[in-house]
């Protein structure tokens, strides 16, 4: 209990949703988009897992396989968001370079099937690369699940993010501890109402992901009002 209670702060968020026509003058934000990525694989489902010790003790256990877990979960969900918020100068790269593999991986099958290793080896090695969009032209504000240092430092990275993107998720963490999935709106609270880097806007973009047991990733985009 001592080590779940350090890495984890008791935090919760409460919003009054609305689908009625009459409540969107008052209200102050537009969910636009939302996206729910579940693993399917033993290993997403192991990787946080309630379970007890020998002697009884009911826990959390969080496995090694976690951080990979993870990346390819956030991978499927924001490939699948991409449509939905990026313009077509980045989505066009990202279909290239999916048709490219395809094309690439289905040509060395039929090279392998013809005993011509080498020759497919050699198409896969010159498959394009996975192209990764830049999100920070159809976003303009981003809440990081906050779930430590490591996981903002290495979203910032793979999505290239400049340091006023993730100053909320770093002053959530270091205000409220990881706080798990609520901290996306502490963070949105942050943005709403302290932030003067990166000042929010009417008609700006937020992009909201959070990770949770299962495993999951789950993204929002709202348009501020």
């Amino acid at each position: 209990f001592l080590l779940q209670n350090t890495l984890f702060r008791c935090g919760g968020a409460a919003m009054v949703l609305s689908n009625k026509m009459t409540d969107g003058r008052r209200a102050m934000y537009k969910l636009l988009n939302t996206v729910r990525v579940q693993g399917t694989t033993q290993d997403a489902y192991n990787a946080v897992y309630e379970t007890q010790d020998k002697e009884g003790h009911r826990g959390v256990t969080l496995s090694k396989e976690i951080v990979k877990v993870a990346g390819k979960c956030m991978e499927k969900n924001l490939t699948t968001l991409g449509p939905y918020v990026l313009p077509l100068s980045e989505q066009i790269p990202v279909g290239l370079a999916l048709v490219g593999r395809f094309l690439c991986k289905s040509t060395s099958k039929v090279l392998l099937s013809l005993g011509l290793d080498g020759a497919a080896k050699s198409v896969l090695t010159s498959a394009p690369k996975h192209y990764v969009p830049d999100f920070k032209r159809g976003v303009d504000h981003f809440c990081i699940h906050a779930g430590g240092r490591a996981v903002i430092d290495g979203i910032e990275k793979n999505l290239k993010l400049e340091l006023y993107h993730t100053e909320p998720s770093r002053a959530a963490l270091y205000n409220y501890g990881n706080t798990s999935s609520s901290s996306i709106w502490y963070e949105l609270q942050y943005i709403q109402d302290q932030q003067t880097s990166n000042p929010l806007k009417k008609g700006h973009r937020i992009m909201q992901v959070a990770f949770g047991s299962g495993f999951k990733c789950t993204s929002g985009v709202w348009l501020k009002l």
